[in-house]
């Protein structure tokens, strides 16, 4: 059996600190030293692992992703129909993994990284496709043309949670609550379509 070697283990490590410090601070102004400190390593290891805090922030996004991409793979996995398959978008949008404040802070932050970093407006242009792609696989099959139109509402909906609920301090973030306002706009859009 290969033996796992550490830098894996402390990679992943920093990672979930650095995602854990973006949501206590709310801010992108975390330092590699809190940082490396929260994963129980040096400074100078994390620098060895990643080389810059530019580095393991972007590591944290692509980890964020590949969870919910996971997420999302799994959910649709279940789906019945068409109508199932932007439903199981929607819940696996508000998965308690991805709804939960540290990742919602860190999902803002990327956001506004983005309009300075060109990796991270990269990696945030490869969620919003797979969104819509996923969304619309759903959605054209029982609306049409409408399934432009209606991606983009659903879509900017779960953006928009996610962004209320990381404005909204101390209040703790509600999976049910957000996923139900979704798919009601949802019914709203598809009606009685199965």
């Amino acid at each position: 059996m290969p033996r796992i070697g550490m830098k894996p283990i402390r990679r992943a490590s920093l990672v979930e600190a650095a995602i854990a410090e973006i949501g206590d601070s709310g801010s992108l102004n975390v330092t590699v030293s809190r940082i490396a400190q929260r994963a129980g390593v040096s400074s100078a290891l994390a620098h060895h692992y990643f080389g810059t805090k530019e580095s393991i922030l972007l590591s944290a996004m692509r980890h964020i992703l590949s969870v919910y991409s996971a997420d999302v793979r799994a959910a649709l996995a279940g789906a019945a129909d068409h109508r199932g398959r932007v439903e199981a978008v929607v819940r696996a949008s508000f998965a308690p993994e991805q709804f939960r404040p540290a990742v919602i802070s860190a999902w803002l932050m990327f956001y506004v990284g983005a309009q300075r970093s060109p990796e991270t407006a990269r990696l945030l242009a490869i969620y919003k496709r797979r969104l819509r792609s996923n969304l619309l696989a759903g959605l054209r099959p029982l609306v049409g043309r409408e399934a432009e139109l209606a991606a983009e509402g659903v879509a900017a909906l779960i953006d928009g949670l996610y962004i209320r609920q990381s404005l909204a301090r101390g209040a703790p973030p509600d999976s049910a609550e957000a996923t139900a306002v979704v798919l009601d706009y949802v019914n709203r859009v598809l009606g009685s379509r199965p």
